[in-house]
């Protein structure tokens, strides 16, 4: 099948090859997760209160992250940019890992229908913007952004979509599907990312320039992403305890961490022969860790939310190592 090579800044395989370097590779993840462990010891050692965190994760996601978005939305390229070759192969690979975690919680630990549905949301849900975009701006700089967002974009929309609408069909007390539909909706058109996404399509489109002002405005904005959002998910670390249930824990983080990128490179490159210095993109994003949403999935149908957090735990200590396996064999 010949190459699919979509525009943009790629260089060629045998460049990018050449750049495997494990010091390299150490040199990009360190200080991103340096901050991650700034931000656990903080709290732990009662250095930065407990009560904060959860402020600090709302300001990034509500706030900070929009900007960041809006403003990548208002410069994104469209025609290089959204392709279906690399947004396609993230959510089915996310998918699938969705089913087989699904599978895994009812045939491997027993677990009731809702609880198995937590099981496969924590194994799709990735942590695209705490950890992915940090990570993925130091390894690949800003080249790898516009990919990267047109994938973040639609993640939420289409994970939480399909997660809802699973649970709302498994679980006993079953809401009928028009309702739990209309409900997913709501949670889309209300949320923080998505609208400035949206924003950032009206203005793109549009052809508009931001006035000075405000250019400095969102700009400044964007920068207190990536140090709030690594602090504010080391802090919140300290909230999750490993359980009883580790070893399901432990099996989701794989199917998170080791599984879900496998498949996406497997689609991309082997199948549709997407040029590997884009597909790097979208195969490190899928090694990120399970994204603090699939805990708040879990307590709000309130249904294994120590799965749940288990899952976030440990999959984000696999995700050091999985992530910086990918970096290496992709080249960073």
């Amino acid at each position: 099948m010949a190459k699919v090579v979509l525009p943009g800044p790629a260089r060629p395989t045998d460049c990018f090859l050449k750049e495997r370097n494990l010091p390299g590779v150490v040199e990009i993840i360190l200080p991103v997760f340096a901050i991650v462990a700034l931000g656990y010891l903080a709290v732990r050692l009662r250095l930065y209160p407990q009560s904060g965190v959860k402020g600090l994760i709302a300001f990034v996601n509500s706030f900070a992250t929009p900007f960041l978005l809006f403003r990548a939305m208002l410069a994104t390229d469209f025609k290089t940019t959204f392709s279906p070759a690399i947004i396609g192969p993230y959510f089915i690979g996310a998918l699938l890992v969705f089913v087989l975690g699904i599978f895994a919680g009812r045939k491997l630990f027993a677990k009731r229908p809702g609880e198995a549905v937590v099981s496969g949301f924590s194994a799709m849900f990735t942590n695209t913007v705490l950890l992915g975009i940090p990570v993925l701006q130091r390894a690949f700089g800003e080249e790898a952004m516009p990919i990267v967002f047109s994938i973040v974009g639609v993640h939420a929309a289409i994970l939480l979509t399909a997660g809802m609408l699973v649970m709302e069909l498994f679980r006993h007390d079953s809401t009928p599907f028009g309702p739990a539909l209309l409900a997913a909706g709501k949670s889309i058109v209300s949320n923080p990312l998505l609208i400035g996404i949206a924003l950032g399509l009206v203005g793109n489109l549009s052809g508009i320039s931001l006035p000075e002002t405000i250019d400095a405005f969102t700009l400044l904005m964007t920068q207190a992403v990536v140090p709030v959002a690594l602090f504010g998910l080391g802090g919140a670390l300290n909230a999750y305890r490993l359980a009883d249930n580790w070893q399901q824990g432990l099996v989701l983080s794989m199917l998170k961490t080791l599984v879900h990128p496998f498949l996406v490179w497997l689609i991309m490159v082997p199948v549709l022969g997407v040029e590997t210095g884009i597909a790097r993109y979208a195969i490190v994003l899928a090694a990120m860790p399970t994204g603090i949403n699939a805990y708040i999935f879990a307590t709000y149908y309130a249904r294994a939310q120590d799965l749940a957090a288990n899952t976030v735990l440990i999959s984000t200590v696999l995700s050091v190592f999985s992530v910086s396996m990918w970096l290496f064999v992709l080249g960073a």
